[in-house]
């Protein structure tokens, strides 16, 4: 028996069933675990990653009144912004006839900037998809982020309708916009199902195929996007696994190298999973025909795939923590190793350029930063520098950036950038490069939190140029930490090999161990070489901030934490 749920859930949860004892079944259950591991990562390469659906609803109050002899014909206009600053429209809604205080019923899928527009009465029975913005009057617009809605404890963000660039006959009066943000009943709905499989195909010369499943749906451009996968059960051709698009079941035979066999496939919807466990029929797997021209041609195989298990529920989501008053709190620790180079010159890591360009550590800090901070409303974040002499004392590796003897706290993402640059002014880069105080330091604020009740998740940002030199103590750093609300992330800057440090990220290295023997309660911690963007576009540092809400939820469902409006 095993689990299969997504990596939104913390890719884990308790296996049934009885379980051997002794040499030889630990052996074999630290090499089912390494290859379960090895398979995680392979569900990471097809692309799969935490996400919720939003869905926006939208209402307006005294909007100004462009027509001279009824009021305004409203219509809304959601559109998202990208990282260069081009906005691409997300939707709009109808057109709400005679009203300054309009509710549309629409919903719009998300984000960012919002404008309002008048629609002229010979328009009225046009599709509002086809109305052509150029020819109707502008009534005001408003921009905001995502997390500032979802952080509003009702969800509800009011926002004054403005002006940027049109000219409109009355300036001063253009009301105000209404946005509610809510998620979709999918992103709630949680399955648990139980597959089994009989008469697999022996995929291996010299013992029993080792299977797995990997469970996708197919998006509405028709692409598949893994959503989950089992673990991998050694030697057995007859396994059992537990867990309006349809699905993508595939049984894959797992290989060390990472080129796993596909033993067979079914396409289902949920419904006909559903309808499979009432019946307890098998289906048959098929393969593509390799020998076809036809691509929709397939081979059925003898093995089949059973639902032995189906239960749906609802469950509690990331947002709802959030909006529930749960925040998330930013920490930070910067490298001032002497590998940094002198911060007078151009070529240190540490330069400061006079053009107000940010250097690598600042870039970092600024990306991370700028998505946490609409977390916490106090904006207060403790801030440390490591590697370091401060001015007539010992090297430190862990000190409070801002100079103070006992406050490590400093006023938002400004004042890190102040205590930062002022800190390369008064320490004397050092070395070598230590974790262990620095994580400690971060567990201990976590700790304290957790002790006082309060609803807090801490999110340590460390960026470096190097690899540690206190492999073990940063190791038993971690494990102490990730029975705590914590995720740090580790990001590398520079150009120094990083290959030594994927042993931080369990998606990369090996299983951490502390010198006690104990393991990580859970996946806390990520790293990664600080890169200008993937193929996507999508940033390292983004790629980063995009597993914290699983490992958020991955903690509060392991202590049954539940979100208490």
């Amino acid at each position: 028996m095993g689990n299969c749920c997504s990596d939104e859930m913390g890719g884990g949860g308790g296996h049934a069933g009885r379980h051997s004892v002794g040499p030889a079944a630990a052996a074999a259950a630290a090499a089912a675990e390494a290859a379960s591991a090895a398979a995680d990562r392979f569900l990471r390469s097809r692309g799969a990653g935490a996400s919720t659906q939003v869905e926006l609803s939208l209402s307006a109050s005294n909007l100004g009144d462009q027509e001279f002899f009824t009021k305004s014909n409203p219509m809304v206009i959601v559109y998202s912004k990208s990282k260069e600053g081009a906005l691409e429209e997300l939707g709009r809604t109808e057109v709400i006839l005679n009203s300054l205080n309009p509710s549309w019923n629409a919903r719009i899928n998300v984000h960012y900037q919002f404008e309002v527009y008048d629609i002229d009465p010979q328009f009225h029975d046009v599709n509002e998809k086809m109305l052509k913005l150029e020819e109707q009057q502008f009534l005001g617009e408003a921009v905001c982020l995502l997390s500032e809605v979802i952080t509003k404890q009702n969800r509800l963000l009011t926002l004054k309708l403005g002006v940027s660039e049109h000219n409109l006959p009355n300036p001063s009066k253009f009301g105000e916009l209404n946005v509610q943000a809510e998620e979709s009943a999918g992103s709630k709905a949680i399955m648990e199902m139980v597959f089994r499989c009989s008469d697999l195909e022996i995929k291996d010369l010299l013992s029993k195929s080792d299977p797995f499943l990997l469970i996708s749906r197919i998006s509405e451009s028709g692409v598949p996007v893994p959503i989950c996968k089992t673990e991998v059960r050694k030697n057995d051709l007859n396994p059992k696994w537990k867990p309006e698009n349809p699905l993508i079941i595939e049984c894959f035979n797992f290989s060390s190298n990472g080129k796993h066999d596909l033993i067979g496939k079914i396409v289902k919807s949920v419904a006909e999973l559903e309808k499979m466990y009432h019946s307890q029929d098998g289906e048959n797997f098929f393969v593509p025909a390799s020998t076809a021209h036809d691509s929709h041609s397939k081979e059925v195989l003898k093995s089949q795939v059973y639902v032995e298990k189906y239960l749906e529920n609802n469950r509690q989501t990331f947002l709802d923590y959030i909006s529930a008053g749960c925040q998330l709190n930013f920490m930070v620790a910067v490298d001032f190793t002497a590998s940094n180079g002198n911060p007078r010159l151009p070529d240190s890591l540490h330069y400061i350029d006079p053009t107000g360009r940010p250097n690598a550590y600042q870039r970092a800090i600024l990306e991370v930063g700028d998505v946490l901070q609409y977390y916490d409303p106090a904006k207060r974040f403790p801030s440390w520098g490591f590697g370091a002499r401060p001015i007539d004392g010992p090297v430190s590796h862990c000190f409070n950036l801002n100079g103070s003897t006992y406050q490590p706290e400093v006023e938002g993402i400004q004042g890190i950038m102040s205590a930062y640059i002022s800190a390369l002014r008064n320490v004397s880069l050092a070395g070598p490069t230590l974790f262990g105080p620095v994580v400690s330091t971060a567990t201990a604020i976590a700790n304290q939190s957790l002790a006082n009740n309060q609803q807090k998740y801490f999110v340590l940002l460390i960026v470096t140029d190097g690899v540690v030199t206190d492999f073990q103590e940063t190791i038993d750093a971690i494990i102490k930490a990730s029975d705590f609300p914590l995720s740090i992330l580790v990001v590398g800057v520079g150009g120094a090999d990083f290959k030594e440090m994927e042993f931080l990220d369990p998606n990369k290295g090996e299983r951490l161990e502390s010198s006690t023997g104990r393991v990580a309660s859970r996946d806390m911690i990520q790293f990664a070489p600080m890169k200008d963007a993937h193929g996507s576009g999508i940033s390292t540092v983004q790629s980063l901030l995009a597993e914290i809400p699983g490992q958020f939820m991955t903690y509060m469902r392991t202590r049954e934490i539940q979100a208490i409006s």
